[in-house]
């Protein structure tokens, strides 16, 4: 077995090793750091390392197998803290220059508490575009993060980083958020599986800048090992005011029972933009895959009007004043510009226009809820475009950072956000075009579905993964 392939090793592969003693904690977390040295030269996927924190929660695991007495499920295996969230002994920068590198580091946010108290070894900090406030794989803290797929590329934002690494072959698993598609788009740009749950479904402190759109959630290499962490990560905490019950049901249902006879809507622009010919004619694929699994498919479009205003002025409402209240406003020159934008583009709403905004979230709600009374499931495509090359973004004139040359690219994340419900992108194809740089990048799938459906989300991505196998990018270690 060779470190590389030891260091993507499954998490379910790693923890049946554990147990068998054929594997320990150690010998797996020496294999993802040796790996993660290999490529970080190439990738900059991560803004802190804490190898020595990391050993000795190895050997706290090692222990507890040798002792018979593992902590769980996911006793022992490395996992990644994409660096939004509060880390005991990790800094936590967000991404900016404008955060204090010498801040307490002696609070975990609740998944990154669950994922400790569970014996996962937290090894590092994924990179993050600035306050998770950008979806373009750059930040001033941390410079470009760089697509394993084609080093030109970005893996998109927010959690650039763990997209990165988990693609390269660092370890399997990661913690990151999503406030608009920032675990999602990620995963599409990266080619690895990731999951926004139900709101409230993770608990979630401190609250996200970007309000009552934040979510928490997993990110992996593959549906079964994401689905792993997503149970240990899911529950209560008295410090979030959103967080809900822990949802036994949803978490034990079986992702393996297929998807016959299920109700599917495919929706391939979402009734609001045409995604481009590579990425129709991937996702149109997918959707006959579930036809051909059983799955009664239909193509139609969800009501989706009125979603850009609305979403727009709960996004530029809620950061501005979060970073005005964190003091990231008096620093502005050091700010990422798209990022400290909406503090100019906040001056342009009233309270009347807050509150019309949270009512038409509140609409979009109703409708989708009505949706699901006739639809299990949604397929979308994660995004309407391509990964694109490192550097892109919007123009001075573009309204919105989803704009690319005056065109939307990413409404399908955002919309889930909008309305709490679960989605999930997984990889589907890779595209053929005809520039050589352009072609074989990854493309995903969206799976959403009603609220506290996550286990019909989970379901849905099995059965798509084992129907189409898929390979993640060779990086050879730079020279």
């Amino acid at each position: 077995m060779t470190d590389t392939s030891l260091a993507s090793m499954s998490a379910v592969e790693m923890v049946r090793g554990f147990s068998t003693k054929t594997l320990s904690p150690k010998e797996a977390l020496g294999a993802v750091l040796d790996r993660l040295d290999q490529v970080e030269p190439m990738i900059n996927a991560f803004v802190h390392v804490d190898r020595e924190g990391a050993m000795r929660a190895a050997d706290a695991a090692e222990a507890r197998y040798q002792a018979g007495a593992p902590l769980g499920p996911l006793d022992g295996v490395p996992v990644s803290v994409k660096d939004m969230l509060l880390t005991k002994g990790m800094p936590t920068r967000k991404g900016s220059l404008t955060t204090d590198p010498d801040a307490p580091q002696d609070v975990d946010a609740p998944a990154v508490a669950r994922a400790r108290a569970a014996g996962a070894v937290l090894y590092g900090k994924s990179t993050t575009t600035e306050f998770g406030g950008s979806p373009y794989s750059s930040s001033p803290l941390t410079g470009d993060t760089h697509s394993p797929w084609n080093l030109k590329y970005g893996c998109a934002g927010s959690s650039m980083g763990a997209a990165a690494h988990l693609a390269a072959g660092v370890g399997t698993l990661a913690i990151g958020n999503d406030a608009s598609g920032s675990i999602r788009m990620p995963a599409s740009f990266g080619g690895v599986y990731g999951i926004k749950p139900t709101f409230g479904m993770i608990a979630n402190w401190p609250p996200s800048s970007a309000g009552i759109l934040g979510h928490t959630g997993p990110m992996g290499w593959t549906v079964e090992d994401t689905t792993l962490l997503l149970r240990v990560l899911a529950g209560p905490d008295v410090r979030d005011p959103y967080g809900l019950p822990r949802q036994d049901a949803v978490l034990a249902a079986d992702p393996k029972a297929g998807v016959a006879g299920l109700r599917i809507a495919y929706s391939p622009g979402l009734g609001l933009v045409d995604p481009d010919a590579d990425v129709r004619a991937a996702t149109d694929a997918a959707a006959k895959s579930f036809a051909d699994m059983g799955a009664e498919v239909e193509l139609v479009d969800p009501d989706f009007s009125g979603l850009f205003d609305a979403y727009n002025c709960l996004r530029i409402c809620n950061r501005a004043a979060s970073y005005r209240a964190s003091g990231a406003g008096n620093a502005r020159e050091k700010m990422d510009e798209l990022v400290a934008r909406v503090l100019d583009q906040a001056k342009a709403y009233d309270a009347d226009d807050l509150i019309a905004a949270m009512r038409h979230r509140e609409t979009l709600v109703s409708r989708m809820k009505a949706f699901h009374e006739t639809y299990d499931i949604l397929l979308t495509p994660t995004v309407a475009v391509a990964p694109f090359p490192l550097g892109t973004g919007p123009q001075p004139q573009d309204d919105h950072w989803f704009q690319i040359e005056g065109r939307i690219w990413s409404p399908y994340t955002f919309a889930f956000n909008m309305t709490h419900q679960p989605a999930a992108s997984i990889p589907c194809g890779l595209t053929g075009s005809d520039s050589k740089e352009a072609a074989g990048l990854p493309i995903g799938l969206q799976i959403v579905a009603a609220p506290f459906r996550d286990d019909l989300v989970l379901r849905a991505s099995q059965a798509f993964e084992a129907s189409r196998p898929w390979h993640h990018p060779v990086l050879e270690p730079a020279s």
